[in-house]
């Protein structure tokens, strides 16, 4: 098939990229600027912002299919930057696949679409984990509207579905890794709590698994088909030993310190102030989103991915912290 990737220049899209050509898929890729890795892999690109639906269409010509990575995921930003891109970005991606006929359209989602502040959530499914009514950052809230944007366009003619991975971590993280390294190593790295509040994951290579899965199984009357589906690598453990795992692959200081959830919280609330206030650049180095989610616990269960399209995560923690590594090492 051809297939474009939304977002190819990225940790996720480049891993999609290099798999569906590996499986002998003409890819090509929709991003903001050009990257000289995917000119490598021969993969055509195409530079744009998500609302503008005149270069969609350009890149959206003759394709079979569309794996819509593409998203602003920073931890900081006013709404109407995440609303242009994450909203009416998907919004305009479902349009041009009307006009051009496109028949499978994969919204790459988050849990946090489900974000319900300090309520814990152990083993959560699809059908009782209901989507968040309070958010406390942009980024899960323009989520969520994009995703129930894209389940409710699937009908007779586009096929959709969203899936939902899990705090995505291997070799050639960009955005995850790298700050924890750098915290670490600056001696700002904090737990929130005691740090034994379990989470899951994802490692990179399950998260392509998966896409590649429903991918192949989407079309329209197929069980998938408008439905969301929770992806992680089924292994959920301590916040406090994901993030020392982590950090222990890349010889990075292990972190022991905590702050207690209302300080940490506190200090969100006071950063967002300030930042908002103050018109300071970057991301605030605390927000109570990232208190919320560091201290609860949250972890979901992946047996509607496994029943309707096989997913089965093939590499474990230990394995993909290994892969890491290595990796990490060669480099």
């Amino acid at each position: 098939m051809n297939i474009l990737v939304t977002g190819g220049s990225g940790f996720l899209g480049q891993a999609l990229c290099r798999a569906l050509l590996a499986q002998g898929h003409t890819v090509s890729s929709y991003q903001r600027g050009f990257s000289p890795a995917l000119a490598q892999l021969g993969v055509r690109q195409t530079l744009g912002a998500l609302h503008d639906k005149t270069a969609l269409r350009v890149a959206m010509q003759q394709q079979h299919g569309v794996l819509h990575n593409a998203a602003k995921a920073s931890g900081w930003g006013t709404w109407q930057d995440f609303y242009q891109t994450n909203v009416l970005g998907t919004q305009c991606i479902i349009e041009v696949c009307r006009e051009l006929g496109i028949g499978k359209l994969l919204y790459t989602s988050t849990p946090s679409v489900v974000h319900a502040g300090r309520k814990p959530v152990a083993g959560g499914n699809e059908r009782d984990t209901p989507y968040g009514s309070r958010f406390t950052a942009h980024y899960p809230h323009s989520k969520m509207l994009a995703e129930r944007a894209v389940l409710a366009a699937n009908d007779v003619s586009l096929a959709t579905l969203a899936l939902r991975p899990r705090l995505i971590w291997g070799p050639g993280d960009t955005q995850l890794l790298p700050r924890l390294v750098e915290r670490a190593r600056a001696g700002r790295l904090r737990l929130i709590g005691d740090g034994g509040n379990r989470m899951d994951c994802t490692y990179i290579d399950n998260v392509v698994q998966a896409h590649l899965l429903a991918l192949a199984e989407l079309k329209p009357g197929a069980a998938c088909a408008g439905k969301a589906y929770f992806i992680s690598n089924g292994e959920p453990r301590p916040v406090r030993d994901i993030i020392n795992g982590l950090l222990a692959a890349a010889d990075a200081p292990l972190v022991e310190k905590s702050l207690p959830f209302p300080l940490a919280y506190a200090l969100g609330m006071g950063c967002e102030a300030l930042w908002a206030i103050g018109r300071l650049g970057g991301e605030p180095p605390m927000t109570r989103f990232l208190a919320e989610q560091l201290s609860t616990e949250h972890w979901y269960d992946c047996s509607q991915a496994q029943r309707d399209f096989g997913y089965t995560p093939e590499i474990s923690m230990d394995e993909g912290l290994r892969r890491l590594r290595a990796a990490l090492h060669e480099g």
